[in-house]
């Protein structure tokens, strides 16, 4: 038997996300950096920092609307994924810390709601489902691993796996799903 644990849809500022990974935004916090050759007509951020040992590779994803439910978490420990929005459009995502343990903690497990404006850099080995979508045609841009990409499309059962990519069903892992409250 399945259990579905419900998730308080919560914001994504600097605090909720530090667990988890960085915010992608423009803040105030971060310190601009200044072009010698353009001055003051081009600020420049560096809100997140990225790791990885391999070819990237950035896509964009174009969501529908779909059940806000998890049944699968996945982690990278080789590289920091980022989920950037373009156009303005909301998005969740479902996350828990990065941690030692084949599965993650669902004690830990989180929904936030990431504005328009708004992306992520998640830390190395974060769980994580794909983003969701609160509007359809919702596009994220996409940065991993180029074999993270190629490892997500092998069929091992429900799961997949790779040296990057360890992809599990938690519905039949922990007889546990997760929904968001929106």
């Amino acid at each position: 038997m399945v259990r579905t644990r419900p998730l308080p849809l919560v914001d994504a500022t600097p605090e909720t996300v530090a667990p988890f990974g960085m915010l992608i935004a423009t803040d105030a916090r971060v310190p601009p950096l200044r072009s010698r050759f353009y001055g003051d007509a081009v600020e420049i951020r560096k809100p997140a920092r990225l790791v990885n040992d391999a070819q990237i590779e950035l896509s964009v994803a174009r969501l529908k609307r779909r059940p806000l439910v998890a049944s699968w978490l996945e982690r990278h420990p080789k590289h920091t994924q980022a989920f950037i929005p373009l156009g303005a459009r909301p998005f969740v995502m479902i996350l828990a810390p990065p941690g030692e343990a084949p599965l993650p903690d669902p004690a830990t497990v989180v929904a936030l709601r990431f504005g328009g404006t708004q992306g992520v850099a998640l830390h190395l080995g974060t769980w994580h489902e794909f983003p969701l979508a609160l509007e359809d045609d919702t596009e994220i841009v996409v940065l991993l691993r180029h074999e993270t990409a190629r490892d997500l499309q092998t069929d091992q059962g429900n799961e997949a796996t790779g040296p990057d990519l360890e992809k599990r069903d938690l519905a039949m892992r922990l007889g546990l799903t997760f929904r968001v409250e929106a």
